[in-house]
């Protein structure tokens, strides 16, 4: 079934046209020989698929062609796939936002995408909980939105390989009213970080619990954000305010801006409002709602006064499960391809 519908995508004389459109610019700037490419049997490229599994029959064609692409040239400097940029927000404190946004960046970089996570947060809490004491590293988040630094001296790495971090701390509270007089105030982090996009395959931004110009700078500079929502009837009413505020930046600024998903926090099986807040939420959002729910968990409390996600904490407790898990539904919704490697299990660079 998988091969036929490969083979139906490659016989299409659409895709073919652009399959040999991409074959003459690689032939034109990376001195391949002609014809090189042109050898490359259709078994080949679907066994390639059947293995690696990049794609289902729900995957729109652009998506399969990108990964098509990838794996006969899996050079990133060729494609210059830019990072999916997801900022993770919810106004109302206490929902697991940075919970959320730390692990799932960590998650992905097990899954060994590369992953930048942007503390955006004044109380820096996405930072320590991956072991960064901010206070005593600069330039930070702060020196970034004040373009007293370039994008690349505020980046550290982190304990996991893939995994990097723009830090944070209490002088970001300073940056929304520096920026409230600046030119192209909302643009500001948009700008920055598209510098480095290409060098990710996603950028996860934590944004403060709040409305204010550092969320509106988040969401400016994404494509999409996912919410984390706590099981409970005031959890509700804080995420209308939210869309309201999606939708205005959606209208004024950023009109590519989309809802990545709903993702229930918190959630306990046993309680009977939580499984009642959760259909209210499906049946007004449907397929938005992630499937996972994230449930309470006293180890994904405990991680980061170790300085460490959940999947390095205790990858056997019930709340790395559940990351792991809608980690999975994060792919299968931004449809990004699986990481290259080479023969040897390194990643592919660009030579």
């Amino acid at each position: 079934m998988e091969q036929e519908t490969c083979s139906s995508f490659l016989r299409s004389t659409w895709n073919i046209d652009l399959f040999f459109v991409a074959v003459e610019l690689l032939v034109l700037t990376k001195n391949v020989p002609r014809g090189t490419f042109r050898r490359t049997t259709e078994t080949a490229a679907l066994a390639h698929f059947a293995q690696a599994r990049l794609w289902d029959s729900e995957s729109c064609q652009h998506s399969f062609f990108c990964s098509f692409l990838q794996a006969l040239f899996p050079c990133r400097g060729f494609l210059m796939l830019k990072a999916r940029v997801i900022s993770v927000s919810n106004q109302k404190g206490g929902v697991g936002k940075t919970t959320t946004a730390v692990n799932l960046a960590a998650c992905l970089a097990a899954a060994e995408y590369r992953v930048l996570l942007v503390d955006l947060d004044p109380q820096g809490n996405a930072s320590s909980a991956l072991g960064v004491d901010a206070r005593e590293i600069k330039p930070s988040a702060y020196e970034l939105l004040m373009q007293e630094c370039e994008p690349t001296e505020a980046i550290v790495q982190t304990e996991l390989q893939c995994l990097d971090l723009v830090p944070s701390n209490q002088d970001l509270i300073g940056a929304e009213i520096e920026l409230v007089s600046a030119f192209g105030r909302e643009q500001r982090l948009k700008c920055l970080l598209s510098s480095v996009s290409e060098r990710y395959d996603f950028i996860l931004i934590d944004c403060p619990p709040a409305l204010g110009l550092l969320t509106v700078n988040a969401l400016v500079a994404s494509d999409s954000v996912l919410i984390p929502l706590q099981a409970e009837y005031f959890a509700l009413e804080g995420l209308s305010q939210l869309l309201k505020t999606v939708d205005l930046v959606r209208k004024f600024l950023n009109k590519d801006l989309a809802i990545e998903g709903i993702l229930l926090t918190m959630f306990d099986r046993r309680n009977n409002l939580c499984h009642q807040v959760a259909a209210e939420v499906v049946q007004h959002f449907e397929s938005k709602v992630f499937d996972t729910r994230i449930p309470r968990n006293v180890k994904l409390g405990e991680a980061p006064s170790f300085g460490k996600p959940i999947l390095l904490y205790d990858i056997q407790s019930p709340g790395a499960v559940a990351y792991l898990e809608a980690t999975q539904e994060l792919i299968r919704r931004t449809q990004r391809p699986k990481p290259m490697k080479k023969a040897d299990g390194t990643d592919a660079e660009a030579p």
